[in-house]
Parts: C-alpha cells; sequence; structure tokens
C-alpha cells in the first residue's frame, strides 16, 4: 500500500510513502536477496529495515515480522510478500482507535 504526501510545488512528479508489503518490495530492491531464501538469512541481511506500516507512520523491525511468519523459507520475492502481508495487516488493525473503526461503520 501507499498514500501520496502533502502537495510540494518543487516536485513535477508526486512521489508516494509506501508502507507495509510495499515498502517490504521496495526496500528488498535495495538488498542482494537471492531466493529461495530462508527466514534466518532474511533476518541476517533485511531484518535491520524499519518497514512503516500504516499511514500514522508506526513501523517494525523486519525481523520482527519474520518471527510471526510461520513459513521458514520462501521461493521467491512474491512468495515472501504474500506470507508477510497478513502480520502487517494484524499490525495495522492492531493500531486502529475506536473513532477510527467508528467512523468505518458510519456512512458519512
Amino acid at each position: 500500500m501507499g498514500m501520496r504526501p502533502p502537495a510540494d510545488d518543487d516536485d513535477e512528479e508526486p512521489a508516494t510513502v509506501a508502507f507495509g508489503i510495499a515498502a517490504v518490495d521496495d526496500w528488498l530492491e535495495s538488498f542482494d536477496v537471492s531466493y529461495p531464501a530462508s527466514k534466518r538469512e532474511l533476518r541476517e541481511s533485511v531484518g535491520h529495515v524499519e518497514v512503516p506500516y500504516d499511514t500514522r507512520g508506526h513501523s517494525v523491525r523486519l525481523a520482527e515480522v519474520l518471527a510471526e511468519v510461520e513459513v521458514e523459507e520462501f521461493g521467491d520475492e512474491q512468495e515472501l510478500l504474500n506470507a508477510l502481508h497478513p502480520v502487517f495487516e494484524r499490525r495495522r488493525e492492531r493500531g486502529v482507535s475506536v473513532i477510527e473503526r467508528v467512523r468505518r461503520v458510519l456512512p458519512f
């Protein structure tokens, strides 16, 4: 997922701020990760990366997210992202306040 940051007149192209698996996908491009890859290998190579998981700026180390995944080895990047997605969703949902939950239900 991603969202646009506030408009800035200096930039011609709007930038986006990625979070969750979109942010992981962006980070993985910066590292030399080869597949298949085990959780241990990923923790050692990219576990230190802080990944934002919601629009409010909360983040988590990738090593913590990997610890919550049941899969031990990932055949390719898509398998990794698919396994990480539910963990990021659970974290995002935990951070939702009561007021935000009420807003989702009401038809405003």
